[in-house]
């Protein structure tokens, strides 16, 4: 799966553990020249790589994908991570694994939004 974890979501150890199970991620908290990006830049960029946004900004990116539903614009996929702590790695790996399971092709995430939350284990 082709991800992009936006800048809150740790690139070395979610981003790590991602990549050794063999999905292709890019996360923005690891490259300097993506420090300035707004959440609109941020989903446009996810949209052009077609890679599925991971975030933990649920205030701003229900809106912003709304308004792109809205303008008819596509996205390649958000997951939108609830009711978890930045430094729950564990947590925050079981709910991306539990989501992308569900939906195992890329294509799947086709202007898809979900919610994830802690999963068990």
């Amino acid at each position: 799966m082709r991800l992009l974890l936006d800048a809150h979501v740790s690139g070395r150890a979610i981003g790590r553990r991602l990549r050794e199970a063999g999905h292709d991620v890019l996360a923005l908290g690891d490259e300097q020249r993506f420090d300035a990006l707004a959440d609109p830049e941020v989903l446009a960029l996810a949209a052009r790589e077609e890679r599925v946004l991971v975030t933990f900004n649920v205030k701003d990116f229900p809106g912003l994908l709304r308004d792109w539903a809205d303008e008819g614009r596509d996205h390649a996929g958000c997951i939108l991570m609830a009711g978890m702590d930045h430094s729950q790695f564990g947590a925050i790996l079981r709910a991306l694994d539990a989501a992308l399971q569900q939906r195992p092709e890329q294509g799947d995430w086709h202007n898809l939004a979900v919610f994830v939350s802690r999963a068990a284990g």
